[in-house]
């Protein structure tokens, strides 16, 4: 769960400052060559037929665009044009010039993106729990003490390894399991976009295996242990009495009744409402617990068993996947995450659409047409719901934010299944797309908690489409998400830490590496914009310095690059794994 700190600061007097009436948005990095490009003009007048002057990194003029009026406006500014470049496709670098006015835009490029998938492996490498390879040094070694479960409470059993979650030490398998088949969905997409840099153990040095899969196989290896015996699967370790301030993962000093540093709960993923305090989480069943860790196992198999050292693991997956896989047909519905002192948990709350990825994985290992058969029956249970058809969610309800089940199914079903699934992703992006039209920006996700991973998704999702139907029909719209997260929006800001480089990213996060050490992690997603509506009533905020983007806030939503704002800037696990597809796919032009 993301970190609640309450901060208890002097209130800031936010001072005036001056606010330019005339601004220029590019994406901070800029634009594959076969990709649509726009560019922004933001003003808080009227302007008189606007003309943006491409030019070169030696100041040549390329090309001359008369802008036109874009959708909508967002205040503080309350003109918005928008100038179409996407016929420009020779790489380079270029930056825009306002005519007559003398307002250059920042540089960009077209081309190729970098290897930036790397830097987010990197990043999730850092989160590690059990062996935590950036400090070089061990933490959590006592995960932990069951509840719940079918062992008597308070019984120890191994629940070490696994990822911190974001700015706080919980482990989920919610998010962790996710997080894993990112990795292992990314290496299947692109394997030689993956370098060998860095050992099991996270170490420098490489060991024969592409770094990616051995966070991967961190992950698998603790989605088995959370899965002990045939009929058990633990889902957390932890909870929100973590949250005592920040600090170094070896040095916790949260206190769940054994004393600072010492023993943390597992709970055991029952099927029924948890919470061993004020709060309780909601519960139908566990199948989307099961189900998204069957096919994580499933994915494992599939990838490591082209490894002959790791055969054996490979096999271990697969039997894990195959009992997951029935504990989930056993008890359909959710289970959510659990909470103690505080309201926030993760509300997921579908999860048929992971028992389809599970079913079609192992239908695809196994070819047993009972798998298939199920696939189609959760197929057709979850349809097109997804926070897409939505106005508002809950935090993290329809989790995954992208349903990979219907994408799983249409690479092993029959012509039949290819239509119906791709009907399903077509019907939600065109919701986005009605959304998108209706502001300058172009992006149609919600600004609900971890936002960010909904604009990431929109573009996952659009990238999906394309592979499965060779159209390119929503590449304006997938472009547009990658856009606002790399700096077309109103902050003209990342969203990803240090990337791109040399430009304005998240840099006063909401995560002890830059807290205590002043060290800035590059590769990880923050959460992003909230509705000032959430914004607003979120407990314990109170920023610790004047916000440098006051001048340039929306109304209606906010952005903070503030280490106390823990709702809008921290960097999360599954928020930088839903980058990976996508990244992937645009440094490999």
């Amino acid at each position: 769960m993301r970190l609640f700190l309450v901060v208890l600061l002097t209130p800031i007097l936010f001072s005036a400052r001056a606010q330019p009436a005339t601004e220029i948005r590019v994406n901070l990095q800029g634009y594959p060559a076969d990709m649509p490009k726009r560019a922004l003009i933001l003003s808080k007048g009227p302007l008189d037929h606007p003309t943006l002057i491409l030019k070169d990194s030696t100041g040549n003029a390329v090309r001359t665009y008369s802008c036109q009026i874009a959708d909508g406006a967002w205040a503080p500014f309350s003109h918005y044009y928008v100038a179409d470049f996407s016929e420009i496709r020779t790489e380079g670098t270029y930056s825009f010039e306002l005519a007559n006015q003398g307002l250059t835009s920042p540089a960009f490029t077209i081309g190729a993106y970098p290897r930036w998938q790397e830097d987010v492996v990197d990043f999730i490498r850092t989160q590690r729990c059990g062996y935590n390879p950036h400090i070089r040094a061990f933490c959590h070694q006592l995960d932990g003490l069951s509840f719940f479960g079918k062992r008597p409470d308070s019984t120890r059993i191994d629940a070490t390894g696994g990822w911190h979650d974001a700015g706080d030490q919980l482990k989920y398998l919610i998010t962790g399991s996710n997080t894993t088949a990112r990795l292992l969905m990314a290496y299947q997409m692109q394997p030689d976009q993956f370098r060998d840099r860095f050992g099991a153990r996270g170490l420098p040095g490489g060991n024969g295996l592409p770094d990616v899969l051995d966070e991967a196989r961190w992950g698998l290896e603790w989605i088995l242990k959370l899965h002990p015996a045939p009929d058990e699967l633990y889902h957390q370790v932890a909870d929100d009495r973590d949250h005592r301030g920040f600090k170094m993962p070896d040095q916790d000093n949260a206190d769940y009744g054994w004393g600072p540093n010492s023993f943390r709960p597992v709970y055991f993923a029952t099927g029924q409402p948890q919470g061993l305090s004020k709060y309780k989480s909601q519960a139908t069943g566990i199948a989307n617990l099961a189900g998204r860790s069957s096919a994580t196992l499933a994915l494992g198999y599939m990838v490591f068993r082209e490894f002959p050292e790791h055969q054996v693991f490979a096999k271990t997956c697969l039997q894990a996947a195959k009992e997951l896989y029935a504990m989930g047909q056993q008890q359909e519905g959710y289970q959510q995450g659990n909470s103690y002192g505080a309201p926030y948990r993760y509300e997921e709350n579908t999860w048929a659409d992971d028992m389809e990825w599970a079913a079609a994985h192992l239908y695809k290992i196994t070819g047993k047409k009972r798998f298939l058969k199920d696939a189609r029956r959760y197929a057709d249970i979850i349809g097109s719901w997804s926070w897409m058809e939505r106005d508002t969610a809950s935090h993290y309800e329809m989790y995954p934010f992208v349903n990979m089940g219907h994408y799983a199914l249409w690479q092993v079903g029959t012509p039949r299944d290819k239509k119906k699934v791709l009907a399903f992703y077509d019907h939600n992006l065109q919701n986005i797309q009605k959304r998108a039209r209706e502001n300058p920006y172009g992006v149609g996700h919600l600004f609900i908690w971890c936002s960010n991973n909904l604009a990431a998704a929109v573009a996952t999702q659009a990238m999906l489409y394309e592979e499965m139907t060779g159209s390119q029909k929503y590449r304006p719209l997938l472009q547009n998400h990658v856009d606002w997260l790399l700096g077309l929006n109103p902050w003209s800001s990342s969203m990803i830490t240090d990337i791109p480089e040399g430009a304005d990213t998240p840099v006063d996060v909401h995560m002890p590496f830059w807290r205590l050490e002043k060290t800035s992690i590059k590769g990880s997603l923050v959460d992003g914009p909230l509705w000032s509506t959430i914004h607003e009533n979120m407990l314990g905020i109170t920023l610790s310095e004047a916000d440098e983007y006051a001048h340039l806030q929306p109304p209606h939503i906010k952005y903070m690059d503030d280490w106390a704002d823990y709702s809008t800037n921290e960097p999360t696990l599954d928020g930088s794994a839903e980058l990976l597809l996508i990244l992937t796919w645009l440094s490999d032009e």
